[in-house]
Protein backbone atom coordinates (compact mmCIF):
# COMPACT_ATOMS: atom_id res chain seq x y z
CA UNK A 1 0.00 0.00 0.00
CA UNK A 2 2.82 2.37 0.88
CA UNK A 3 4.59 1.66 -2.42
CA UNK A 4 1.38 2.35 -4.33
CA UNK A 5 0.95 5.67 -2.55
CA UNK A 6 4.53 6.67 -3.38
CA UNK A 7 4.03 5.83 -7.04
CA UNK A 8 0.76 7.75 -7.21
CA UNK A 9 2.30 10.70 -5.41
CA UNK A 10 5.25 10.71 -7.80
CA UNK A 11 2.96 10.61 -10.83
CA UNK A 12 0.77 13.38 -9.44
CA UNK A 13 3.78 15.53 -8.59
CA UNK A 14 5.32 15.00 -12.02
CA UNK A 15 2.06 16.08 -13.65
CA UNK A 16 1.95 19.14 -11.41
CA UNK A 17 5.50 20.14 -12.28
CA UNK A 18 4.85 19.64 -15.94
CA UNK A 19 1.72 21.82 -15.79
CA UNK A 20 3.53 24.52 -13.85
CA UNK A 21 6.41 24.49 -16.31
CA UNK A 22 4.20 24.93 -19.32
CA UNK A 23 2.27 27.70 -17.57
CA UNK A 24 5.40 29.58 -16.49
CA UNK A 25 4.95 32.07 -19.29
CA UNK A 26 8.25 31.34 -21.11
CA UNK A 27 8.35 30.90 -24.87
CA UNK A 28 10.07 27.52 -24.58
CA UNK A 29 8.07 24.87 -22.69
CA UNK A 30 9.80 22.55 -20.21
CA UNK A 31 8.99 19.29 -18.49
CA UNK A 32 10.49 17.09 -15.76
CA UNK A 33 9.75 13.44 -15.13
CA UNK A 34 11.14 11.21 -12.35
CA UNK A 35 10.29 8.41 -9.92
CA UNK A 36 10.13 10.85 -7.00
CA UNK A 37 9.74 14.65 -7.10
CA UNK A 38 9.34 17.35 -4.46
CA UNK A 39 8.02 20.59 -5.88
CA UNK A 40 7.75 24.06 -4.36
CA UNK A 41 5.13 26.01 -6.30
CA UNK A 42 6.23 29.37 -4.87
CA UNK A 43 9.89 29.09 -5.89
CA UNK A 44 9.33 26.84 -8.88
CA UNK A 45 12.09 24.50 -7.69
CA UNK A 46 11.70 20.76 -8.11
CA UNK A 47 14.01 18.13 -6.58
CA UNK A 48 13.92 14.82 -8.40
CA UNK A 49 15.46 11.34 -8.14
CA UNK A 50 15.21 8.10 -10.11
CA UNK A 51 14.76 7.80 -13.90
CA UNK A 52 15.02 11.56 -14.35
CA UNK A 53 14.22 13.13 -17.72
CA UNK A 54 14.26 16.89 -18.15
CA UNK A 55 12.99 18.36 -21.42
CA UNK A 56 13.50 21.96 -22.45
CA UNK A 57 13.06 22.81 -26.11
CA UNK A 58 15.38 20.46 -27.99
CA UNK A 59 17.44 19.74 -24.86
CA UNK A 60 17.16 16.40 -23.06
CA UNK A 61 18.95 15.71 -19.75
CA UNK A 62 19.09 12.85 -17.29
CA UNK A 63 20.99 11.90 -14.14
CA UNK A 64 20.66 10.13 -10.79
CA UNK A 65 19.59 13.30 -8.97
CA UNK A 66 18.43 16.70 -10.18
CA UNK A 67 17.26 20.07 -8.98
CA UNK A 68 15.32 22.04 -11.58
CA UNK A 69 13.76 25.49 -11.52
CA UNK A 70 10.80 25.61 -13.86
CA UNK A 71 10.80 29.42 -13.81
CA UNK A 72 14.46 30.13 -14.62
CA UNK A 73 15.09 26.82 -16.47
CA UNK A 74 18.24 26.33 -14.38
CA UNK A 75 19.08 22.67 -13.77
CA UNK A 76 21.67 20.87 -11.60
CA UNK A 77 22.21 17.18 -12.32
CA UNK A 78 24.48 14.75 -10.45
CA UNK A 79 25.54 11.19 -11.26
CA UNK A 80 25.75 9.54 -14.70
CA UNK A 81 24.67 12.76 -16.37
CA UNK A 82 23.75 12.71 -20.04
CA UNK A 83 22.71 15.84 -21.94
CA UNK A 84 21.72 15.89 -25.61
CA UNK A 85 21.07 19.03 -27.62
CA UNK A 86 21.09 19.31 -31.41
CA UNK A 87 24.21 17.48 -32.62
CA UNK A 88 26.00 17.60 -29.22
CA UNK A 89 26.00 14.85 -26.58
CA UNK A 90 27.66 15.46 -23.19
CA UNK A 91 28.33 12.90 -20.47
CA UNK A 92 29.87 13.82 -17.09
CA UNK A 93 29.64 13.40 -13.32
CA UNK A 94 27.75 16.65 -12.73
CA UNK A 95 26.31 19.42 -14.86
CA UNK A 96 24.71 22.81 -14.38
CA UNK A 97 22.62 24.22 -17.20
CA UNK A 98 21.32 27.77 -17.46
CA UNK A 99 18.47 27.21 -19.91
CA UNK A 100 20.08 26.71 -23.33
CA UNK A 101 22.67 29.47 -22.98
CA UNK A 102 25.42 28.01 -20.79
CA UNK A 103 26.31 24.52 -19.56
CA UNK A 104 29.03 23.73 -17.01
CA UNK A 105 30.17 20.11 -17.01
CA UNK A 106 32.56 18.61 -14.43
CA UNK A 107 34.19 15.22 -13.90
CA UNK A 108 35.10 12.82 -16.72
CA UNK A 109 33.55 15.12 -19.29
CA UNK A 110 33.12 13.79 -22.82
CA UNK A 111 31.38 16.02 -25.37
CA UNK A 112 30.72 14.51 -28.79
CA UNK A 113 29.52 16.45 -31.82
CA UNK A 114 28.21 14.45 -34.78
CA UNK A 115 28.63 16.29 -38.08
CA UNK A 116 26.41 15.25 -40.97
CA UNK A 117 28.01 14.57 -44.38
CA UNK A 118 28.57 17.68 -46.47
CA UNK A 119 30.83 18.96 -49.26
CA UNK A 120 33.81 19.36 -46.94
CA UNK A 121 33.25 16.06 -45.12
CA UNK A 122 31.56 13.59 -47.51
CA UNK A 123 31.58 10.92 -44.82
CA UNK A 124 30.65 13.29 -42.02
CA UNK A 125 32.79 13.81 -38.94
CA UNK A 126 32.78 13.01 -35.23
CA UNK A 127 34.42 15.58 -32.94
CA UNK A 128 35.17 14.56 -29.38
CA UNK A 129 36.24 16.86 -26.53
CA UNK A 130 37.58 15.24 -23.37
CA UNK A 131 38.47 17.08 -20.14
CA UNK A 132 37.73 17.36 -16.43
CA UNK A 133 35.87 20.65 -16.95
CA UNK A 134 34.11 22.06 -20.00
CA UNK A 135 31.98 25.18 -20.46
CA UNK A 136 29.60 25.06 -23.40
CA UNK A 137 27.68 28.00 -24.90
CA UNK A 138 25.29 26.56 -27.52
CA UNK A 139 23.94 29.92 -28.67
CA UNK A 140 27.40 31.48 -29.18
CA UNK A 141 28.44 29.58 -32.32
CA UNK A 142 28.62 26.46 -30.14
CA UNK A 143 31.48 27.86 -28.13
CA UNK A 144 33.44 25.25 -26.13
CA UNK A 145 35.88 26.35 -23.38
CA UNK A 146 38.34 23.91 -21.76
CA UNK A 147 40.23 26.09 -19.26
CA UNK A 148 42.29 23.34 -17.61
CA UNK A 149 43.42 21.52 -20.72
CA UNK A 150 42.11 18.50 -22.55
CA UNK A 151 41.91 16.75 -25.89
CA UNK A 152 39.96 17.72 -28.99
CA UNK A 153 39.78 14.98 -31.60
CA UNK A 154 38.27 14.95 -35.08
CA UNK A 155 37.84 11.69 -36.95
CA UNK A 156 38.44 13.55 -40.22
CA UNK A 157 41.21 15.97 -39.17
CA UNK A 158 43.19 14.65 -36.21
CA UNK A 159 44.00 15.51 -32.57
CA UNK A 160 44.55 18.85 -30.86
CA UNK A 161 45.83 19.28 -27.28
CA UNK A 162 46.89 22.26 -25.14
CA UNK A 163 47.02 23.52 -21.56
CA UNK A 164 44.03 25.77 -22.31
CA UNK A 165 41.62 25.30 -25.20
CA UNK A 166 38.52 26.81 -26.73
CA UNK A 167 36.68 26.47 -29.99
CA UNK A 168 33.72 27.76 -31.97
CA UNK A 169 32.31 24.63 -33.58
CA UNK A 170 30.12 26.41 -36.12
CA UNK A 171 33.20 28.21 -37.48
CA UNK A 172 35.61 25.29 -37.01
CA UNK A 173 37.93 27.70 -35.21
CA UNK A 174 40.02 26.23 -32.40
CA UNK A 175 42.59 27.92 -30.16
CA UNK A 176 45.15 26.18 -27.95
CA UNK A 177 47.39 28.03 -25.49
CA UNK A 178 50.38 26.53 -23.71
CA UNK A 179 52.12 23.45 -25.15
CA UNK A 180 49.72 23.46 -28.09
CA UNK A 181 50.11 20.36 -30.25
CA UNK A 182 48.31 19.51 -33.49
CA UNK A 183 48.52 16.07 -35.15
CA UNK A 184 46.71 15.44 -38.45
CA UNK A 185 47.33 11.91 -39.85
CA UNK A 186 45.20 12.52 -42.98
CA UNK A 187 47.48 15.45 -43.86
CA UNK A 188 50.65 13.80 -42.51
CA UNK A 189 51.15 16.93 -40.43
CA UNK A 190 52.41 17.56 -36.92
CA UNK A 191 52.78 21.08 -35.54
CA UNK A 192 52.99 22.97 -32.29
CA UNK A 193 53.93 26.11 -30.42
CA UNK A 194 53.06 28.24 -27.43
CA UNK A 195 49.76 29.01 -29.18
CA UNK A 196 47.97 27.48 -32.14
CA UNK A 197 44.95 28.95 -33.93
CA UNK A 198 43.33 26.49 -36.31
CA UNK A 199 40.78 27.56 -38.94
CA UNK A 200 39.05 24.61 -40.57
CA UNK A 201 36.79 26.61 -42.88
CA UNK A 202 39.79 28.24 -44.58
CA UNK A 203 40.69 24.98 -46.30
CA UNK A 204 42.88 24.17 -43.34
CA UNK A 205 44.97 27.02 -41.96
CA UNK A 206 46.90 27.12 -38.71
CA UNK A 207 48.69 30.10 -37.17
CA UNK A 208 51.44 28.99 -34.78
CA UNK A 209 53.26 31.44 -32.52
CA UNK A 210 55.98 31.17 -29.89
CA UNK A 211 58.58 28.46 -30.56
CA UNK A 212 56.48 27.40 -33.53
CA UNK A 213 57.29 24.33 -35.62
CA UNK A 214 55.66 22.18 -38.27
CA UNK A 215 56.65 18.80 -39.74
CA UNK A 216 55.35 17.05 -42.83
CA UNK A 217 57.06 14.21 -44.73
CA UNK A 218 60.27 14.76 -42.74
CA UNK A 219 60.32 18.44 -43.74
CA UNK A 220 60.61 20.71 -40.73
CA UNK A 221 59.88 24.44 -40.51
CA UNK A 222 60.63 26.47 -37.39
CA UNK A 223 60.15 30.09 -36.39
CA UNK A 224 58.71 32.38 -33.78
CA UNK A 225 55.53 32.65 -35.84
CA UNK A 226 54.36 30.45 -38.68
CA UNK A 227 51.25 30.41 -40.83
CA UNK A 228 50.62 26.93 -42.18
CA UNK A 229 48.34 26.49 -45.18
CA UNK A 230 47.07 23.02 -46.02
CA UNK A 231 46.43 22.65 -49.73
CA UNK A 232 43.60 20.56 -51.16
CA UNK A 233 46.05 17.75 -51.87
CA UNK A 234 47.14 17.73 -48.23
CA UNK A 235 50.53 19.28 -48.87
CA UNK A 236 52.06 21.74 -46.45
CA UNK A 237 52.70 25.37 -47.30
CA UNK A 238 54.22 27.40 -44.50
CA UNK A 239 54.95 31.11 -44.48
CA UNK A 240 57.27 32.30 -41.72
CA UNK A 241 56.22 35.77 -40.64
CA UNK A 242 59.53 37.59 -40.02
CA UNK A 243 60.08 41.32 -39.35
CA UNK A 244 60.73 43.40 -42.48
CA UNK A 245 64.43 44.33 -42.80
CA UNK A 246 64.87 48.06 -43.61
CA UNK A 247 67.10 49.30 -46.44
CA UNK A 248 70.62 49.67 -45.00
CA UNK A 249 71.65 52.71 -47.09
CA UNK A 250 68.48 54.61 -46.25
CA UNK A 251 68.91 53.79 -42.57
CA UNK A 252 72.47 55.23 -42.54
CA UNK A 253 71.34 58.40 -44.36
CA UNK A 254 68.72 59.08 -41.73
CA UNK A 255 71.20 58.34 -38.97
CA UNK A 256 73.80 60.80 -40.41
CA UNK A 257 71.26 63.61 -40.69
CA UNK A 258 70.15 63.16 -37.11
CA UNK A 259 73.75 63.12 -35.86
CA UNK A 260 74.78 66.33 -37.72
CA UNK A 261 71.67 68.36 -37.00
CA UNK A 262 72.17 70.98 -34.18
CA UNK A 263 69.95 70.52 -31.16
CA UNK A 264 68.42 74.02 -31.47
CA UNK A 265 67.92 73.84 -35.22
CA UNK A 266 64.20 74.36 -35.81
CA UNK A 267 64.28 73.94 -39.58
CA UNK A 268 62.51 70.90 -40.93
CA UNK A 269 63.46 70.94 -44.59
CA UNK A 270 66.87 72.68 -44.69
CA UNK A 271 69.76 70.23 -45.14
CA UNK A 272 72.37 70.35 -42.44
CA UNK A 273 75.95 70.95 -43.57
CA UNK A 274 79.03 69.69 -41.81
CA UNK A 275 81.06 72.28 -39.88
CA UNK A 276 83.73 74.05 -42.00
CA UNK A 277 87.04 75.67 -40.86
CA UNK A 278 86.89 79.40 -40.15
CA UNK A 279 89.59 80.10 -42.76
CA UNK A 280 87.64 78.39 -45.53
CA UNK A 281 87.65 80.79 -48.51
CA UNK A 282 85.16 78.93 -50.62
CA UNK A 283 82.74 81.19 -52.47
CA UNK A 284 79.65 79.16 -51.54
CA UNK A 285 80.15 79.46 -47.81
CA UNK A 286 77.01 80.78 -46.09
CA UNK A 287 78.15 81.12 -42.49
CA UNK A 288 79.47 84.49 -41.21
CA UNK A 289 81.30 84.77 -37.92
CA UNK A 290 80.71 87.73 -35.62
CA UNK A 291 83.62 90.25 -35.10
CA UNK A 292 85.55 90.03 -31.87
CA UNK A 293 84.63 92.97 -29.68
CA UNK A 294 88.16 93.09 -28.22
CA UNK A 295 89.87 93.39 -31.62
CA UNK A 296 90.57 96.63 -33.53
CA UNK A 297 87.97 98.03 -35.86
CA UNK A 298 89.98 97.17 -38.92
CA UNK A 299 90.56 93.58 -37.86
CA UNK A 300 87.75 91.56 -39.52
CA UNK A 301 87.10 87.84 -39.94
CA UNK A 302 86.54 86.27 -43.28
CA UNK A 303 83.06 85.52 -44.42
Amino acid sequence: MTTTKKICAAIATAMLVSSAAFAAGNDTPSEINADAIEYDMNSGIAAAAGNILIKYGNLRATGLQAVYNVKTKEAHLIGNVIVIQDDMRITCNSLTSFAQKHMIADGNVVAVQTVAPDEQYPNGDTRTFTAEHIDYFPEDKKHVVIPKGGVAQSAAEGTFTADQMEGWLDEQHYVGRGNAHLVSPPRKLEAGGDQVDYFGLDAGRAVLSGNAWAIQDNNTIRGNRLTVYLADDGSLKATPETPQIPDVDEAFKVSDKLADKPVNDKSTDKPVEADKPVDDTSTDKQTVTQPDKNSSEGDNHES
